[in-house]
């Protein structure tokens, strides 16, 4: 039985996407194109946008505008959450996950706007969440199946699989891709864990999320996914983020042995 089947089964199931951006207006219009196509019942995509200076945000509330028009009173495919300072991505996850949560989802989905995430890989983690009950699915690169862009440097490579090793033997978890962006939680989990509790603002947030949820008694799922390379824009990785990435697995386990 597949993912899409599992879900069949579950119709109308509340499920949000949540997007962060900044500086992403070449990107926006084709990734909610691909989000809101999906065969999922009762999916809603949230942009949460840091002021971004090249109009993600006007452009985001453009297309809710369009796919909202239409829909039956008090049901809106599409929103934007609207945030004044850029602090990091793992803010502005809180920001929008918390949203989500008080919105009535049941499943919320981390998911980049760059296109990095293949979109149609949600309907696939929601069934095996639905058929499972585990708390977590990762859309995961470093289990069978899972792959990275040939574009990708061997450097780059290189550096994303000893990160996801080092922080698996720091922590002790059997997560392969404890790293990954492209998660699906249950509405359960993320308030188990207490979203305001975190402490991570960057990239690291992605981990420090599946260590406490794997703390607090949540099983995970890993799904093969291919990672694409972006397109359009620049990475907003930075010698800062990856600094912050090395130094949290060591701070979580000696702030929970």
């Amino acid at each position: 039985m597949t993912g899409r089947d599992n879900h069949d089964r579950h119709p109308g199931v509340p499920v949000t996407v949540v997007m962060p951006t900044y500086n992403e207006a070449a990107n926006l219009p084709r990734m909610a194109e691909l989000v809101l196509g999906l065969p999922v019942d009762g999916l809603h995509l949230k942009i949460v946008d840091d002021s971004s200076p090249d109009g993600t945000g006007r452009i985001a509330e453009e297309l809710a505008e369009k796919y909202n028009a239409d829909q039956p009173a008090g049901r809106r495919r599409m929103s934007v959450l609207h945030r004044t300072e850029k602090d990091g991505l793992g803010r502005a996850y809180v920001a929008g996950m918390s949203a989500a949560l008080e919105e009535g989802a049941a499943y919320v989905v981390q998911m980049d706007a760059d296109g990095s995430h293949p979109a149609e890989a949600v309907p696939r983690m929601l069934g095996t969440a639905v058929a499972s009950g585990v708390g977590l699915v990762v859309g995961s690169r470093y289990v069978e199946g899972g792959s990275l862009d040939k574009d990708w440097g061997m450097h780059r490579v290189l550096l994303s699989r000893f990160a996801n090793r080092y922080a698996r033997t720091v922590l002790g978890t059997k997560i392969r891709d404890i790293t990954a962006g492209f998660n699906l939680w249950s509405a359960a989990t993320l308030r188990d864990i207490d979203l305001a509790t975190l402490d991570s603002a960057g990239y690291s947030f992605q981990v420090e999320l599946k260590y406490k949820a794997v703390r607090a008694g949540h099983s995970a799922v890993e799904i093969p996914i291919r990672f694409e390379e972006r397109t359009e824009g620049v990475s907003k990785m930075t010698l800062r983020t990856q600094l912050e990435s090395a130094v949290v697995p060591i701070r979580l386990r000696l702030k929970h042995r």
